[in-house]
């Protein structure tokens, strides 16, 4: 199994989130999810409880950063350190209005939460990982990183954040054996159908063209270079390998989990 005896923190228990979780615990991870919503929280733990894998759940709320630093030392103190760390947390955010229009506080909303948070759970777990023991921080963009599409500046920056963020820390861990991995998957085609908020992120912009929302998702998928989307398993596989040794040369790298949108 490619994470056999690691421990994995997962901040998020939504449709990446839990994803994630189940193909991290099938692969031999010790998974804590932590999140807002219970009722997520059981599913995903029963889910993987049932499949015969080993979790843990929390409330937290990833924005308060003492109860994230205990939730963090805690795990560690218990299972003896963190191996990898996910923050798969998003944050409902204005998509579609131009500057015209957009507040200020519309377009900071992304930009504070999303790196907020990321600086947050990375700052959290950071200490109780590496040395002798490989330590990995996953995180998760978006095509809007590196795409110029108008009306999507607060997502844009944000975006890009996490990806400067997530190299910039991968320097700064590297001498003590942490990895730092970005993901960037395009927008998934199964996600609304999985509960995800983007559901109701790209039903506003289909409705604007007169399109339903799987027509819209339809015209984005042949928008790339393989006339599909990505689907929430192929970021829970890829966050698998990369999380284990046989990634073990890569950090300050972003995946690129786009169909071909974007060409690197």
């Amino acid at each position: 199994m490619l994470l056999n005896d690691r421990n994995a923190v997962i901040y998020g228990a939504g449709a990446i989130g839990s994803a994630v979780a189940e193909v991290f615990a099938r692969e031999g991870a010790r998974v804590f999810v932590a999140g807002r919503n219970r009722a997520k929280l059981d599913r995903v733990a029963n889910a993987i409880a049932s499949a015969g894998g080993q979790v843990e759940t929390a409330e937290l709320d990833v924005l308060d950063e003492r109860a994230v630093d205990r939730h963090a030392a805690d795990i560690a103190e218990r299972a003896g350190s963190i191996d990898i760390a996910l923050n798969a947390v998003s944050f409902p955010h204005d998509q579609g209005t131009t500057i015209a229009e957009l507040t200020l506080d519309a377009f900071m909303l992304p930009v504070d939460r999303f790196l907020r948070a990321l600086f947050i759970t990375s700052k959290a777990v950071a200490p109780h990982m590496g040395r002798s023991r490989t330590g990995v921080i996953l995180t998760l963009s978006a095509p809007g990183a590196t795409m110029a599409v108008g009306g999507h500046l607060g997502h844009a920056a944000s975006q890009a954040g996490v990806e400067a963020f997530s190299r910039t820390l991968a320097d700064e861990l590297g001498p003590r054996n942490i990895r730092v991995v970005c993901i960037r998957p395009h927008a998934l085609g199964d996600a609304p159908a999985a509960g995800s908020y983007t559901g109701e992120l790209f039903r506003p912009k289909a409705e604007a063209m007169g399109l339903t929302l799987d027509q819209w998702l339809g015209g984005a998928a042949q928008s790339t270079m393989l006339k599909r989307l990505p689907r929430i398993e192929h970021v829970a596989e890829t966050a698998a390998f990369l999380a284990s040794d046989r990634a073990g040369a890569m950090t300050g790298a972003v995946a690129n989990l786009t169909c071909g949108a974007i060409a690197e």
